[in-house]
């Protein structure tokens, strides 16, 4: 079974993303949020997002969104086990994305090392705080290339560009 996982801190598309292009109604595990959570958005996954999408060739991959808040983390190694890749979904309009962008590579290294990971920046559109040659920068300061793409993850076409990225790095392996 192939499986692609999709995180990203809460609010940044994975949810989204995933029923964008997923052949199912996808399922969800969101809920009300109760905490301070509450003030960014009204529900928020709690431990997983899943949906499917059919290959060219009739392969079925796998897609299970993470929970993005840390405290449902133990979540994250459960999802990836077993995972060909990470796309790592960035809120542009967030306090500092860059730094939310550190955290789940640091997060999810282990997992990206065996694997391959693309980065889709979402809410360009709203702001423009940060460009993706910003997001390239950042990367090359780290010592790491990733693909980074801006992303609507309403739209079926640019959550399938993502997939196809992740893929083609893959096949590249």
């Amino acid at each position: 079974m192939d499986k692609i996982i999709f995180t990203g801190p809460m609010g940044a598309g994975k949810t989204t993303a995933i029923a964008a292009i997923s052949e199912i109604p996808p399922i969800s595990t969101e809920v009300r949020c109760t905490d301070e959570a509450q003030a960014l958005k009204e529900t928020t996954t709690v431990a997983m997002d899943y949906g499917y999408f059919t290959l060219e060739d009739s392969s079925r991959i796998h897609l299970y969104g993470t929970p993005g808040q840390e405290r449902f983390n133990y979540m994250w190694k459960i999802l990836t086990k077993g995972g060909i890749g990470l796309v790592l979904l960035i809120d542009n309009t967030r306090q500092n994305p860059l730094a939310d962008l550190d955290f789940y590579l640091n997060a999810f290294d282990e997992f990206i090392q065996e694997t391959a990971v693309v980065v889709g920046v979402t809410r360009m559109d709203i702001s423009k705080q940060f460009s993706l040659e910003d997001y390239t920068n950042h990367f090359l300061r780290r010592g790491q290339i990733y693909p980074v793409f801006e992303v609507d993850a309403r739209i079926g076409n640019d959550v399938s560009i993502l997939i196809h990225a992740l893929l083609a790095i893959l096949q590249m392996r």
